[in-house]
């Protein structure tokens, strides 16, 4: 495949372990949003596992729209709007302030929370939170959706995961491979597979609960199935020659893919239920990537056919093909916007490897990335950020921007390298 081979070179020259995620904000907006997430209120037996408010001000703050108060600062600590003095929080130049408290449930715990306008001294926001004892990143992550979806009238999606590769060097050139799922912020990482073999190209279903990828450990490439909730892998495929780049159909009933089995690498779409295969391309030229298009009519996919690597587009009712980009000698690895305006991709510009988005409409690209080895680009399912992997500092990172190029952030690991990021749709 295009680039696999660069791919497997990079992972195989990482020396990794545990690959913990720490965020480093690098770029926001001018402006921001100044709000105070105040500590929420503990009502529970002995002390809270977690600062849920803490978690709610890293999750806005990591979006680079928002400029949350210091603790330090603050001049009260209410938990209800009983409690609120709007003077305190003007005084400080607050927009937007956030209380609430953490109470024991029969199934677990709650947390009520409201939110209020300072200047307008008007409550804009109240909601409950629920969770176990176990869950109260989960809570915090919730109240962070509610809270971002209010003031920008953007859906949060600090509550999905994230899917990522890393490798741990056993010694004599050789390493075992993991793959990996977290929450968006780096937190509660768990194993879901390792192996001895290379793993690549992980894909996450609509449901959230499968995954599909690729794995060496059958002497070739094969894909694989998996569920998170019950670890039961499926072997899907196990052709002669390529066996790759899954990707699930809108509706998670197909699974389009890269199959070299009838000579070349093309593009086919494989019924999940009755594991029927469809050609979709016939091309002498290598067709790889697959990506659906959100109405789940066609694909588009990376073909070197015109003699450089660009996106096509195929119709599957009629196999109608046609070319997507024209700028630039390098257009590959296509990702759709939710909406289906655009077109994340990466784009060689000047030599170097970016993350670029295609406006479908004007056809006019806009380079979102400025590193030197952007690559495997993944959207968020409200469209408002998406994850690469990239290097910083001679290391492999996942790295996020939003679609507008003014928000960035690192997600580097702590302890090694990690690559082939992908964003979870919501967990609903």
């Amino acid at each position: 495949m295009i680039r696999a081979a660069l791919f497997i070179l990079s992972i195989l020259a990482c020396s990794a372990s545990w690959a913990q995620l720490t965020i480093e904000i690098t770029k926001g907006r001018d402006n921001p949003t100044s709000i105070a997430i105040v500590p929420f209120g503990w009502k529970g037996v002995g002390a809270a596992q977690e600062d849920v408010a803490a978690i709610v001000e890293a999750d806005l703050q990591r979006t680079g729209q928002f400029a949350p108060v210091s603790r330090d600062d603050m001049l009260g600590s209410p938990q209800d709007s009983s409690e609120v003095y709007y003077r305190d929080w003007r005084a400080l130049n607050v927009d937007y302030l956030v209380v609430g408290k953490i109470l024991p449930t029969p199934e677990g715990l709650v947390a009520e929370y409201e939110m209020f306008d300072v200047y307008t001294q008007r409550k804009v926001l109240s909601d409950r939170a629920m969770g176990d004892v176990k869950s109260l990143r989960g809570i915090a992550h919730e109240v962070s959706d509610k809270v971002y979806e209010k003031l920008t009238g953007i859906r949060g999606a600090f509550s999905t995961r994230l899917l990522y590769i890393s490798a741990i060097e056993r010694g004599s050139g050789e390493f075992t491979y993991r793959l990996l799922v977290s929450d968006v912020d780096g937190a509660n990482e768990s194993v879901v597979f390792e192996s001895d073999d290379p793993l690549v190209t992980p894909s996450w279903a609509p449901d959230g609960e499968h995954i599909a990828y690729v794995s060496f450990e059958t002497s070739r490439a094969a894909i694989f199935m998996h569920n998170l909730k019950t670890g039961v892998r499926t072997q899907l495929t196990n052709y002669k020659g390529l066996n790759g780049a899954p990707s699930w159909s809108p509706d998670g009933k197909q699974l389009a893919m890269v199959l070299s089995k009838d000579g070349s690498p093309d593009i086919y779409v494989m019924d999940i239920a009755s594991r029927k295969l469809k050609r979709v391309t016939r091309h002498f030229a290598i067709d790889t990537e697959p990506s659906w298009m959100p109405d789940g009519k066609s694909l588009i996919y990376t073909s070197d056919r015109g003699g450089k690597p660009q996106i096509y587009q195929v119709t599957l009712a009629n196999g109608y093909e046609e070319r997507v980009t024209f700028e630039g000698d390098y257009n590959a690895r296509a990702r759709v916007v939710p909406d289906g305006s655009g077109i994340i991709m990466v784009h060689r510009n000047n030599g170097n490897y970016h993350i670029a988005m295609l406006d479908i409409e004007r056809g006019s690209i806009q380079i979102l990335t400025e590193t030197s080895l952007d690559e495997s680009p993944s959207i968020a399912p409200n469209g408002a950020m998406l994850l690469y992997a990239t290097k910083y500092q001679g290391k492999g990172i996942l790295a996020a921007v939003s679609l507008d190029g003014g928000v960035k952030f690192r997600l580097p690991s702590r302890f090694g390298e990690v690559r082939e990021p992908a964003w979870s749709p919501y967990m609903e």
